[in-house]
């Protein structure tokens, strides 16, 4: 019983811990890599999970796309 107790506990707390990771994923972040890499680093630190965190729940900057049809207009 305490063994099972401790592993609830440890996949609970690799859960939150990873929480803006799981949160970049699930919401399909350009930068999943970045987020994951600074909340694994940075994490421990309270300030990097909630930077992490941030960054996770933030909008991507929308792209733009430039044609150039070869003609400039005069």
């Amino acid at each position: 019983m305490v063994t099972l107790f401790i592993l609830v506990a440890i996949v609970f707390g690799a859960a939150l811990y990873f929480l803006p990771t799981i949160l970049a994923y699930l919401r399909k972040k350009s930068n999943l890599v970045a987020i994951f890499v600074m909340n694994l680093l940075l994490g421990w630190l309270f300030v990097g999970w909630v930077i992490a965190l941030v960054w996770a729940l933030s909008n991507d900057s929308p792209t733009t796309i430039v044609i150039h049809s070869g003609k400039e207009d005069r």
